[in-house]
């Protein structure tokens, strides 16, 4: 008859399961996407990367993160405040420059060689090779930021008869920054904490004393 419904066809319509999000942890996906940035850096790490390690579609990855450069931004920021915040934690509670660079140094040692997770900085690793102009001078930014907080302790203690009044500010504050970048890459290739502890005494042996 014109205009009747079969009851088959309707009962497989009712039972049939309507499309829904994949439910998930945000924050469990957002730390296998800060792991997967930090191993493979920016460049190499795909979108199918991504949606295999963090265990969602790439629907479910735009609508909760945006693209993947936003999903990036996001990771670094995480990324500084839970495994790169030693640094900003001992410029502002040492008491001297040269205290402050010596607690950064040795505990960079111990964090970018510490076991269950990639080696290294996220922040300078995931800079190499980068062909994606906005990501490389965000993390650009974000190093010299670094390199700016420590030259400004240092330029405080000169001011403050710390350290000789004619102490080169920038170059020393530069040195410790290759001295941090450095460390990094030695932990990707290998290097144990101890031998970057090792390296973290000779770059304090040359500092000015008063």
């Amino acid at each position: 008859m014109v205009g009747s419904e079969d009851p088959r066809a309707k009962a497989a319509t009712v039972s049939r399961p309507r499309g829904r999000p994949r439910s998930f942890d945000r924050e469990t996906a957002l730390e296998k996407a800060v792991m997967a940035f930090w191993e493979h850096g920016y460049e190499g790490t795909s979108v199918s990367d991504l949606t295999r390690v963090m265990g969602i579609g790439a629907p479910s990855l735009y609508a909760a993160f945006g693209d993947k450069r936003a999903l990036f931004d996001e990771v670094v920021t995480v990324y500084g405040a839970r495994y790169g915040s030693f640094v900003d934690r001992a410029l502002a509670e040492e008491p001297t420059a040269r205290a402050a660079v010596a607690r950064v140094l040795r505990e960079a040692a111990a964090e970018y060689t510490a076991p269950g997770r990639p080696h290294g900085c996220l922040v300078v690793h995931a800079a190499a090779n980068c062909t994606t102009p906005e990501v490389e001078q965000s993390l650009r930014e974000r190093r010299n930021a670094t390199i700016a907080a420590i030259r400004g302790r240092i330029e405080a203690d000169a001011a403050a008869g710390e350290l000789p009044a004619g102490v080169d500010a920038r170059a020393l504050a530069r040195h410790t920054g290759a001295m941090i970048q450095g460390m990094s890459q030695q932990a990707r290739d290998g290097a144990s904490r101890e031998e970057l502890a090792a390296l973290a005494e000779i770059a304090l042996a040359i500092w000015p004393r008063t």
